[in-house]
This record gives structure tokens, sequence and C-alpha cells, in this order.
């Protein structure tokens, strides 16, 4: 009696295949490197979410294009053989399988990505009016979800806001800083309303609870700071915010998301994220050069000296040493 060819069990194959599609898309959604670096508490937040998703998509790009593969050299075409495929008349438990999966992998990531916009205070179920009703915040933050969505949007003349506010906890907290930024074409402009500054730049201190109260000029912006993690639009006639706080120093782009005309591409400028003694420094030298009474600040010569006796301490700064500086006033006389 012949013995039979030993076959590996395919239930076992299948686990081996399933266990290398789970290895290769847990390692490439952790790894994936698609992403700038995390500059934001909020960032972590939104690449989790991303990361999750990015898991289940090589997963399922590995399993449908690995069947596709395993078909195509299975059942392909040979030599000689004329007769007819096999007849599939269907498999109701498998059309179940495959549509129930997909369907909750669908809600579970949509569950997901709402617990993820609340925490990062899309929803702000406290924090857009209760730092504009300090009085009511216990109230408010008791208060039932339909009437306190009724509040939820409004700012301290009565305006709607949108955007990504405060959280429910830091919402009972006004922002550490302020700045009102409006988009023109085709730039970004900064103004801090308690400092008297008005900037093209962003620059905000490190570890600071920082607010954007955000509108448009002319037509419809919209505010990305893609190493934050964060965007809003800004909109003509309506205020949008949001809410941040940076976690680490340097200069990150900051970038106009919403084709805005023939130079949008140019809209471009920088978030400059500051040690807090170099955030105060900056505010101090951007409130002189702003001061309107700068030219009877500066350059004053307090003592009665001659001009190469006041110059001379700026002279030395500069690399400049007494033989150039008698050049000089050779040259002058």
């Amino acid at each position: 009696m012949a013995k039979e060819k030993e076959t590996v069990p395919s239930s076992l194959i299948t686990l081996t295949i399933g266990l290398a599609v789970a290895g290769i898309s847990l390692w490439y959604g952790q790894n994936n490197g698609l992403f700038p670096e995390q500059v934001s508490e909020q960032a972590p937040l939104v690449d989790n979410l991303f990361n999750l998703m990015t898991i289940i998509g090589t997963a399922l790009f590995l399993i449908v294009e690995g069947a596709i593969i395993f078909a195509v050299v299975k059942f392909r075409h040979r030599e000689g053989d004329e007769t007819d495929a096999t007849y599939v008349e269907g498999n109701l438990p498998l059309e179940i399988f495959w549509t129930a999966i997909p369907t909750f992998i669908v809600i579970g990531l949509g569950i997901y990505s709402v617990q993820v916009y609340n925490e990062m205070g899309g929803f702000d179920t406290v924090g857009q009016v209760a730092h504009h009703h300090q009085g009511q915040a216990v109230e408010v933050a008791n208060m039932p979800l339909g009437r306190m969505n009724s509040l939820l949007a409004v700012d301290a003349e009565g305006n709607s806001q949108y955007g990504i506010g405060a959280t429910p906890v830091e919402g009972l907290q006004p922002p550490d800083l302020s700045v009102d930024v409006m988009g023109v074409q085709y730039a970004w402009i900064f103004n801090y309303p308690n400092m008297g500054i008005v900037s093209g730049e962003l620059h905000v201190p490190v570890g600071t609870d920082v607010q954007l109260n955000i509108a448009a000029q002319d037509v419809i912006h919209s505010l990305w700071l893609p190493d934050f993690r964060i965007k809003q639009d800004a909109i003509p006639g309506q205020k949008s915010q949001l809410r941040f706080v940076a976690t680490k120093t340097g200069s990150y782009a900051i970038v106009c998301a919403e084709l805005c005309g023939a130079y949008h591409g140019s809209m471009r400028t920088q978030i400059v994220v500051h040690d807090p003694e170099e955030f105060t420094s900056w505010v101090e030298e951007n409130q002189i050069a702003q001061n309107p009474d700068l030219e009877q600040t500066i350059a004053v010569n307090s003592r009665e000296l001659s001009d190469r006796e006041f110059m001379s301490p700026y002279a030395e700064r500069l690399g400049i040493d007494a033989d150039s500086l008698a050049h000089l006033a050779h040259h002058e006389g």
C-alpha cells in the first residue's frame, strides 16, 4: 500500500500567514515615518489614531493583494487544459464574515476618532464659555448636555466660535497666551493684543497654553501647523480658534491649507517656540521696536562724549580695533 504524501495542515498555514501579516502591519504602523516630529500635546493623539489606521490598512492590503497573487498563480490557465472551471455558487457565511469585519472596523475607528477629537477640545463642552463666564463655571460644568451645547461656542461678545478649543478641564481656566490671527491674501498677521505687538511670525513659549483667535479679511484660508497636528479654517465674518500647548522649542512651518488665490502656495510663515526667557526677551525687543516714540528713546548720548568715545564700546563688539577707528576718523576729518 502506497504511503500518502504528508502535507502541512491548512489551519497551520493560515495561522502562520495571519501572524506574519499581523507582525508586518504592527511594525509598519508604528514605524511608517510619514509624519514630522511631534511638538505639541495634541500631536500624540492624532498620531496614535493615524498609526492604528495604518496598521489596519496595511493588514488589509497584504491580505487582499496576497489573495490576488495566490489566485493568479493557483488558478492560472495551464497549457492543454480546456475544461471549465469549478462552479462556485457562493458562501453565505463567508460573505457575512467579510461584510461584518469591515463594518466593525469602521464603527470602531469612528468612535475612536470622536474620542480623540473630544480630548483635543473639538467639542469643547466647557472651554469656549467657561473663561468668559467665570462666575458660572461650576454651573456650566454641571448643566445637562443639551443646555451646554446651546452655550457651546459663544464668545464674550456673543459671537459663535468654531475650532479646536480647550478640553473640559482646560476650559475652566483662560489661556496663558491669547493671539489674534488674521489671514489675508497672502500672509498671516499675528496680533498680541495684551502686549502691543504685531508680527508676521507666531512666537510662543514652550509649555504654555496658547489660544489663537482666527479670522480672515478677504477669502477663506486655513491655518495649518503640521508639526502640531492642528488645523483650522479662517473664515471671513466668522471667528474660529485653536488652542494648544507646544512641547519642544524650535521653528516650525505654518501653511495655508485652503486654496485662496493665485499665490496660495506662498502663503507660508513659521511658528517659533521659545524657552520662557527667550520669549520674554522677544517680547521686550518687539515692544521697543514697535514703540511710536522709538526715535526719542534710542541712540541717546547720555553723557558729553565725542562720537569716537561714544561708539568705541560698540566697535569693540563688532571686532573693530583702535587703528581702524583712527583710520576712519582721519578720512572723515
